[in-house]
């Protein structure tokens, strides 16, 4: 149940990125959920209708064109509800395809085909769509040395996998948890900045002082007066967040490569490009997981059915 060497697309695939996907255990875990959801104690209609050893073969096509991500989660699918099931998939993620491409050729007992098909296809519809949005932001800052990130604003129990299709359309990953890194953001500037701007530098150095050396700390502040005493506390990234372009621009003239400069707020298509142009080092848009679209992917039976165990 690995990528095909080959595909069935009309022209050679355009491969976005190479990636290693998730670990398995946790797509896994992401895939058992929704199957569990979607059929808790089973499918009756299959069960009523379906005879148990009818094998036949499908595919899952693009309606649309994208870019692929969710060929781990589509496996785990048809596995884990029957482990007859074959699928081999003729392009890796993060490769590109059109309308009418073949994203997966499945084989196996039909009645678990059609018990894992909707887990399947919304999970790969919504994942692809994540890796598509992220490779068009990608390439409006083309030439730019911005990376385009996304944050936190992720489906609840998806993240491992929403964030991984960031990666397959050729973003990059910002902390994955609150668990992962120091993020001091403007609630809690509102608590430190109490005593005036030399508290707040001084519980900056604090908080780095009691720190592990591997943690990064990056702190958000929403007006220029504000960098100066988060600079003088020796943080590794600023976040400018909803600055305007001007602003922005002076904000990365002011921290002059002591820090990271992150922008962020008011990150759209339409506007990356000029955020990129600033020169900040980092844009993070939450678009790219709380506003997305799925893509239009669908299963077909593309053989008769078999009774005998071998392909029609």
């Amino acid at each position: 149940m690995t990528p095909a060497a080959s595909g069935t697309a009309s022209a050679a695939p355009s491969t976005v990125v190479v990636l290693a996907p998730p670990p398995q255990h946790l797509v896994d875990a992401v895939v058992a959920s929704a199957l569990a959801e979607d059929a808790p104690w089973g499918d009756i209609t299959c069960q009523a209708l379906i005879d148990p050893d009818l094998r036949t073969t499908a595919a899952i096509t693009a309606r649309e064109p994208g870019i692929l991500c969710g060929t781990t989660a589509i496996e785990a699918a048809m596995r884990l509800t029957d482990e007859r099931i074959s699928v081999t998939f003729p392009r890796p993620d993060g490769t590109r395809f059109d309308a009418g491409d073949t994203i997966a050729d499945i084989s196996g007992p039909a009645s678990g085909i059609l018990t894992a098909e909707r887990t399947a296809l919304n999970i790969a519809q919504r994942l692809s769509g994540i890796a598509t949005m992220t490779k068009a932001f990608v390439d409006a800052v083309d030439g730019a040395p911005a990376r385009i990130v996304d944050t936190r604003k992720t489906t609840p129990g998806l993240r491992v996998l929403e964030r991984w299709a960031v990666r397959c359309g050729g973003g990059s990953n910002h902390r994955s948890s609150l668990s992962d890194a120091v993020m001091v953001k403007d609630n809690h500037l509102a608590l430190l900045a109490l005593d005036g701007p030399e508290a707040l530098t001084q519980a900056l150095r604090d908080v780095r002082s009691r720190l592990p050396h591997t943690v990064h700390v990056e702190v958000e502040v929403d007006r220029l007066e504000q960098i100066g005493p988060v600079l003088a506390a020796g943080v590794d990234t600023i976040m400018l967040d909803n600055f305007s372009l001007d602003d922005l621009a002076e904000g990365v003239r002011v921290i002059g490569g002591r820090a990271l400069v992150e922008a962020s707020g008011n990150v759209r298509l339409d506007t990356v490009a000029a955020i990129a142009a600033t020169g900040v080092d980092i844009i993070s848009a939450g678009a790219l997981t709380h506003s997305v679209r799925s893509l239009d992917l669908g299963l077909d039976f593309v053989l008769q059915p078999d009774r005998t165990g071998s392909r029609a």
